[in-house]
């Protein structure tokens, strides 16, 4: 079958180049190819159909090429309209996996992606934001009994299938992959910390230390921001609604106010909520001239464009991934990427060992979901513990570490009220 009548790519000459980024990738990621090696022997996806929508960059290719290898038919699409990387989406498709993805779609092509990648009539699911998962209940039950269940990548889509499985509503079964330790303690904090960082300072060229850098939301991603900012030599601020994420803030050395305090002083400001208006139309008369305003959570909506649209007298593009607003008074706010997610937009996302790691966590829960579907009942479950501690055994063996194991008399001990 040749792959490209089913695909819709921007351009299948692009594909040596995506193939190139994609062996760059899986050179650093042992636990994957370990993985695979089990994968290709025990074919444990044979005959599944499976529909991805993740950041299709090159590591992502990866993890598609690893379940096709496993004997799984793997449709892929976009989970954000600016982070598809055209060159790895020719190579994939080159490869044998159906890909519906292009950067920067209309939002009309975004969509028809997501709804052909359903059309395949998969047995399971990889979803990062809930899009796939969310539109499958809304729009197309009619493909809803043949699912056995799925993953679900990032706080973003926990929270819908969350809100969806509150409601009764929800039909199989959702593994949170985002919550496993293996996931957010190195994913979400050293991922987000770093690949951020590589986003901002790719689309400005600017210093960062000196600067006064406000951090927005103090969960796992926001850590990772803070922590490598104040490494960059920042002075760091956050903001938060959660009293203990901000005492902890606080405890970690930073200094925590208002947003309505923070926004006078900021000169870069980073949204990592995964919630809407975090920046609102209060906050920007009270911004210094050149803030920069970066989002990195999951969709366009933690800073409020449409209010900043409307305070502004006029707007140009900087520089790639620039958007200058100009004040009424002067003042000039600098927006990177269209406020989605600069880390991915203006960079290449978070480094190959770390999404290793999350990946593999996909994998191994995929294969888990599917064996245990009609136990697990329509309900979203936390990544079982023996994953999650076989991915950091794999991680640890590649790195070539050993640790100690307790004994049967240290086990008996915890095991036991008596002293």
């Amino acid at each position: 079958m040749d792959s490209f009548r089913e695909s819709i790519v921007r351009d299948k000459n692009l594909a040596p180049e995506g193939r190139l980024k994609m062996d760059w990738a899986r050179q650093h990621m042992p636990v994957l190819n370990r993985i695979r090696e089990e994968f290709i022997a025990k074919q444990p996806l044979a005959g599944q159909r499976v529909a991805i929508s993740l950041h299709l960059e090159a590591k992502t290719a990866c993890l598609a090429e690893l379940l096709k290898d496993a004997g799984a038919h793997v449709a892929i699409t976009g989970s954000n309209p600016l982070s598809t990387k055209d060159d790895v989406s020719a190579a994939l498709a080159e490869s044998g996996v159906t890909v519906y993805a292009k950067y920067d779609p209309s939002p009309e092509e975004y969509k028809e992606h997501l709804m052909l990648t359903l059309e395949t009539r998969p047995d399971l699911i990889i979803d990062d934001g809930g899009d796939l998962v969310s539109i499958l209940h809304a729009e197309r039950p009619d493909l809803l009994e043949q699912v056995k269940g799925g993953c679900e990548e990032t706080t973003t889509g926990i929270l819908r299938l969350r809100a969806l499985e509150k409601s009764g509503e929800l039909k199989f079964p959702m593994i949170a992959v985002n919550d496993a330790l293996s996931k957010f303690l190195f994913d979400n904090r050293y991922g987000t910390g770093q690949s951020v960082w590589d986003g901002i300072n790719k689309a400005t060229n600017l210093v960062v230390a000196g600067k006064t850098v406000v951090v927005v939301g103090y969960g796992w991603c926001g850590r990772g921001v803070a922590m490598r900012a104040q490494g960059l030599g920042a002075r760091v601020v956050v903001t938060e609604v959660d009293p203990i994420k901000a005492t902890e803030a606080h405890m970690d050395g930073f200094t925590v106010m208002p947003m309505a305090e923070a926004a006078k002083v900021a000169d870069m400001i980073v949204t990592v909520t995964g919630n809407k208006k975090v920046i609102s139309g209060e906050h920007f008369p009270l911004m210094k001239d050149k803030v920069i305003l970066a989002n990195a959570g999951h969709f366009d909506v933690e800073i409020d464009k449409l209010a900043l649209e409307e305070q502004a007298v006029g707007k140009r593009l900087v520089r790639r991934d620039i958007t200058e607003y100009q004040m009424d008074n002067g003042r000039r706010i600098h927006l990177l990427c269209d406020g989605r997610l600069v880390n991915l937009v203006a960079g290449d996302g978070h480094p190959a060992e770390i999404m290793d790691m999350t990946f593999a966590l996909q994998a191994m829960s995929l294969i888990f979901v599917m064996e245990n579907y009609q136990k697990i009942g329509p309900r979203v479950l936390d990544v079982p513990y023996h994953i999650d501690e076989q991915v950091a055994t794999y991680k640890l063996d590649s790195l070539g570490i050993q640790i100690d194991r307790m004994t049967s008399d240290q086990k008996e001990y915890l095991n036991t009220w008596k002293v």
